[in-house]
């Protein structure tokens, strides 16, 4: 019964068009090994060159003997064997990651461009309520999807629709550790599930159907807000909270590895509604950065990768820096060219911004940090702006502001001009 219902699901689903050769995590077990045995069987049909992966936890006195059973199970069929064993101190999600990592390394390695694994209907019951267990945010009731990037192609669990109950009782490996109620997991299946559905016989099924529904709706809602360019505050600020909410959810999925929780997600939230320019340091080096028309998240900027670089440009040279070119007393060609009086006497330095810069405007000191505040200057433009600065005064900020000194210097008979040019 299961077989014509696999062959089915093949022909519908098409999972391995696109890929010839199929790497199976195989752990010896009934899921898994009915999972090969389907695969296999099927082989020619689907076009697919098939390879085991098996990890051994080294956590069973078993492990040693099943991964060799394994290793002549895979050569009487002549399918490739990669095998890798566990180290260190034990955790569930120490060793998921460890699998995951040595999956990745035979697909880059090996060539193969899809990774199977065995989950099925009753594993994506448990993450549901596991995540719900665990008060994770709506999207992540979703579940496990079908298929998914992963490593150099994709990882496709095609069980998903079936249950263990349906497998048929193949030669496999019995894990006795799963019987143990020592990790969450094993108490959702062994005992609060089965529990549950004393109340209600189909309340698994009413897992994965809550699961589906949610996946539905982020798809939903993913596409008809796909055209909205998130970061930009204007279009954020014209949407209704929830709607807010869900776009930051969205963004916030390019950054998996931040894992922000929901005290962190409604602090970002507050920001983006109520704070002006604005850097909000994130976990994992990154940080929240947020001024007048954006926001974004990024890698926190170490000062010390700044341009914090200098250069003296004597009467009569041109150079380029930065994003310009500067002319010191020669006319630029071409248009929206910048021209500050200077003097013709010493050299000018260019350079980047300083801790306690001020210049002179209207009869009066002001610290750089005011003026880009009260111009709401972007933190990007912060960084970049250039000074213009002569005998130790600042004479100008391209392209923000000109300080009284050098409208002094423009009826001074010794006073020329600097032409700055934007050239990218």
């Amino acid at each position: 019964m299961i077989d014509q219902k696999f062959r089915k699901q093949m022909q519908e689903k098409r999972y391995f068009q696109n890929h010839r050769k199929v790497l199976v995590a195989v752990s010896g077990g009934l899921d898994s090994m009915t999972l090969f045995h389907l695969l296999y069987k099927n082989r020619e049909e689907l076009e697919i060159e098939l390879g085991i992966v098996h990890v051994n936890h080294k956590q069973r006195p078993e492990s040693n003997m099943e991964e060799k059973e394994l290793s002549n199970f895979a050569q009487q069929l002549g399918v490739k064997f990669f095998s890798s064993n566990f180290s260190g101190d034990f955790s569930e999600e120490k060793a998921r990651r460890f699998r995951y990592c040595f999956f990745e390394e035979i697909m880059l390695a090996k060539g193969y461009t899809a990774l199977v694994t065995a989950h099925h209907a009753d594993d994506q019951a448990e993450t549901v309520f596991m995540r719900l267990l665990r008060g994770a945010r709506l999207r992540h009731l979703s579940g496990m999807t079908e298929v998914q990037p992963f490593a150099n192609g994709e990882l496709i669990r095609p069980l998903l629709y079936f249950h263990k109950k349906d497998f048929p009782d193949i030669l496999h490996f019995e894990d006795k550790s799963n019987l143990q109620n020592d990790y969450l997991r094993n108490r959702i299946r062994n005992l609060y599930l089965p529990s549950l559905e004393k109340e209600n016989p189909r309340f698994k099924d009413s897992l994965i159907s809550l699961g589906k529904e949610v996946e539905n709706l982020q798809t939903a809602l993913s596409h008809l807000t796909q055209d909205l360019d998130i970061t930009n505050l204007e279009v954020f600020e014209q949407q209704i909270p929830e709607v807010q909410n869900f776009l930051l959810q969205e963004y916030l999925k390019k950054f998996p590895s931040l894992n922000i929780n929901k005290k962190q997600f409604e602090e970002i939230l507050g920001i983006l509604r109520t704070k002006a320019n604005y850097i909000h340091p994130l976990k994992d080096e990154y940080e929240l950065v947020k001024d007048y028309k954006h926001f974004e998240i990024r890698k926190i900027s170490r000062r010390s990768d700044l341009k914090v670089g200098s250069i003296l440009l004597e009467c009569g040279n041109q150079l380029q820096f930065g994003d310009y070119q500067f002319s010191f007393g020669t006319p630029l060609e071409g248009e929206n060219i910048q021209a500050i009086a200077v003097s013709r006497e010493t050299p000018l330095l260019l350079r980047h911004r300083k801790t306690g810069d001020c210049l002179r405007l209207k009869g009066h000191h002001k610290k750089l940090r005011r003026l880009f505040i009260d111009q709401k200057i972007p933190f990007e433009e912060r960084e970049k702006a250039i000074i213009v600065e002569q005998n130790q005064q600042i004479l100008a900020i391209v392209n923000i502001a000109i300080s009284d000194l050098s409208k002094e210097l423009k009826s001074d008979i010794m006073s020329t001009v600097l032409y700055i040019q934007k050239i990218r």
